[in-house]
């Protein structure tokens, strides 16, 4: 019989709260963050970067003139890519949101408590981000048909019913093998699933195309940066401490059925109608992007012949260290309130 996993009690007088006796699952802790304890230094430095990549998609400019651009300069076959894209995106953001609480409930590491909670106050961020950027970008009446695109659409309905059968089987079925089936799906969505969408909007922007929209995918990408990292570290943390519930085919089998469907989506989406991106490009950039993901996981390539990115565009576009302020030539704020953090989590 698959053992069960325990909620998380909210008080536990007899829980132990020393960090040798912590756990990142099946801990018995108090219910106390005494976060001047910390097992895991990774979530000491992540919380950190995740609280200082703070932002609101208000701040962010021109998309008034996305607006114009979108019905003047989009051809057909790009304003359809953005829409079905931002459908696929606000569906993931959404998702995320609600599920995260349900994976920290289980979770028995203060310290990553802490950072899922950040995590999921910055999917609501981007779930507000796409509102805004349909608010100004899209006429109103198009609104409701973008929200609910997978109704209609059979290859975007799939993807969606995958991804949310998975966290609905945890939440119905607590096992150990759910568990970790939900915890590699995270790893999955934010690591493979939004990126051919990002590199959609990266490609109008290498054109001066759709610059606001542009940017919110920035901020968004950077905070996904963060997300992939924390799934990372908590599967490699199981695998240390839970070999028993660790399973590497799970990870294979779940990252050949992401690739497929990424790709498939994508072809979809994109086909073979958006100057600087194809079908090829799309399978070649989406397997590479597997191979990187996995090595996260120090597994071995699923894709040997994956070895390089076919959009050498991104590299330029893309801030995956934090550090770059500008973004063709319009700042990029960093809302940073790092400063006023104290104590053992400065670093």
């Amino acid at each position: 019989m698959t053992e069960k996993m325990k909620m998380n009690l909210m008080f536990n007088p007899e829980g132990n709260d020393d960090v040798a006796a912590r756990k990142i699952i099946k801990g018995q802790t108090t219910g106390l963050f005494n976060l001047n304890a910390v097992k895991y230094p990774w979530a000491k430095s992540l919380y950190q970067v995740m609280i200082g990549n703070f932002w609101v998609p208000e701040k962010v400019s021109g998309l008034k003139d996305d607006a114009r651009m979108f019905h003047q300069d989009l051809s057909p076959e790009e304003q359809r890519a953005y829409k079905g894209i931002l459908s696929f995106l606000i569906f993931l953001d959404s998702i995320q949101t609600v599920n995260l609480p349900h994976l920290s409930d289980y979770v028995t590491s203060p310290e990553v408590n802490l950072i899922l909670a950040i995590q999921a106050y910055q999917e609501a961020i981007h779930s507000q981000s796409y509102a805004t950027i349909l608010e100004s970008v899209v006429e109103s009446k198009e609104r409701d048909e973008i929200y609910y695109f997978w109704r209609t659409d059979e290859i975007l309905l799939k993807r969606n019913k995958y991804i949310g059968n998975i966290y609905e089987n945890f939440i119905k079925d607590q096992t150990d093998e759910n568990f970790f089936r939900a915890i590699v799906a995270n790893f999955l969505l934010e690591s493979i699933y939004f990126y051919n969408g990002f590199a959609f909007f990266d490609t109008l922007v290498d054109k001066m195309k759709m610059l606001a929209t542009g940017r919110v995918i920035a901020y968004i990408r950077r905070d996904e940066l963060t997300h992939i990292t924390l799934f990372a570290n908590i599967i490699r943390e199981i695998q240390h401490e839970y070999p028993e519930i660790y399973n590497a085919e799970i990870i294979k089998e779940m990252m050949s059925v992401a690739v497929e469907q990424e790709i498939e989506w994508s072809k979809h989406i994109l086909g073979d109608r958006i100057p600087g991106m194809n079908g090829e490009t799309t399978k070649d950039y989406t397997e590479w992007l597997a191979n990187n993901r996995l090595a996260m996981l120090n597994m071995g390539p699923l894709y040997p012949d994956a070895v390089t990115n076919p959009y050498k565009h991104l590299d330029r576009l893309q801030d995956t260290n934090g550090d770059k302020s500008n973004f063709f030539e319009s700042t990029v704020v960093n809302y940073t309130q790092s400063s006023s953090m104290n104590g053992s989590w400065d670093f």
